[in-house]
């Protein structure tokens, strides 16, 4: 297979992103929904999501390079192809026998509520995930980011990311990770670089409940002393987030903005954090980026990723982190 190399951005180390099972994003809503009713929707709008591309269209926005690797099948995943080519982020389609899924968002007018339906994916064939991994070892360049994302559809083994983790140390790359379940664990078993559970997915990697602020800190610390993480950045929502590295814990809160979408948030999180660490910040002036990019994404409608002018007026709102 022939070498793919990201484009190289003048002011980063270059950044790959891999995305397994990618989704056609179907955003609309309705007055109220209503069991055993016909509900009338709204303007409805299609994006190209799906974690790793999210993170990619992120940096884009930001006006960072990065190359999204994804898997794409059926007129669906044709479709998808076309929508990402508009947005101009630079992306590679590995082509699968399946349909590439779609996901659906309704916004509840009446409550605020959102409604998410997000499908399985297709069925992959042992070729085809080997498939992804050997376009993804080909494009990867040391020195540079690799950020793997997103749910494992059928027929893909759980240790899929570790796999992926092991081939970006192997190319002296920085492996992200973002998933859930088995193949977080299995991921965080061969080693990251960055990880971004939630605080359920955190309180599974260590095994109890985490109901206090301290007990969130000292699990987020426990996983980057084990050797799983250098750098752990838990998630939680409106409560804001955590960071903790070998230099310490420490924790910011969310700035306050109007929710309209959570899809697409964690993602814009991921996207910012990596940009600015490939741009060569340090992972806490990174991380405040993130926080920025997270919260100003959910402030966009449907899969709309935030801007850069956004992200700096946020950040600027953010107080001193606290220390732990």
């Amino acid at each position: 297979m022939a070498s793919v190399t990201p484009p190289l951005s003048t002011t980063g180390r270059p950044i790959v992103t891999l995305t397994i099972n990618p989704a056609l994003d179907i955003s609309t809503s309705t007055p109220r929904v209503i069991k055993d009713h016909k509900l009338r929707c709204g303007p409805s709008r299609i994006d190209p999501g799906g974690g790793g591309v999210n993170v990619a269209r992120t940096i884009h926005k930001l006006g960072g390079d990065a190359l999204a690797i994804y898997a794409a099948g059926g007129l669906t995943g044709a479709t998808y192809q076309q929508l990402l080519e508009t947005e101009g982020v630079p992306s590679l389609a590995v082509p699968i026998a399946g349909t590439t899924r779609e996901s659906f968002t309704v916004d509840e007018n009446d409550s605020g509520q959102q409604f998410r339906f997000v499908l399985q994916g297709p069925e992959f064939r042992e070729a085809e995930w080997q498939r992804c991994l050997a376009t993804l070892e080909a494009a990867i360049i040391p020195g540079g980011y690799v950020v793997a994302s997103g749910s494992l559809p059928p027929g893909v083994p759980t240790d899929f990311y570790a796999q992926v983790a092991r081939l970006a140390h192997q190319k002296g790359a920085r492996s992200i990770i973002d998933t859930s379940g088995e193949a977080l664990k299995d991921a965080l078993a061969e080693g990251v670089y960055l990880v971004k559970p939630s605080l359920r997915e955190l309180s599974e990697l260590v095994g109890r409940e985490l109901t206090t602020e301290q007990s969130e800190v000292d699990a987020a610390a426990e996983l980057v002393a084990r050797g799983s993480a250098q750098l752990v950045a838990l998630t939680l929502g409106e409560a804001g987030a955590v960071l903790a590295s070998a230099s310490g814990v420490i924790r910011l809160p969310v700035p306050t903005v109007r929710v309209q979408s959570a899809v697409g948030a964690g993602d814009a999180f991921l996207g910012a954090f990596v940009w600015r660490l490939s741009q060569g910040q340090d992972p806490e002036t990174a991380f405040r980026s993130a926080v920025a990019a997270g919260s100003a994404t959910a402030a966009k409608p449907a899969t709309e990723m935030c801007a850069l002018a956004e992200v700096e007026t946020l950040e600027k709102l953010l107080p001193v982190a606290t220390r732990f």
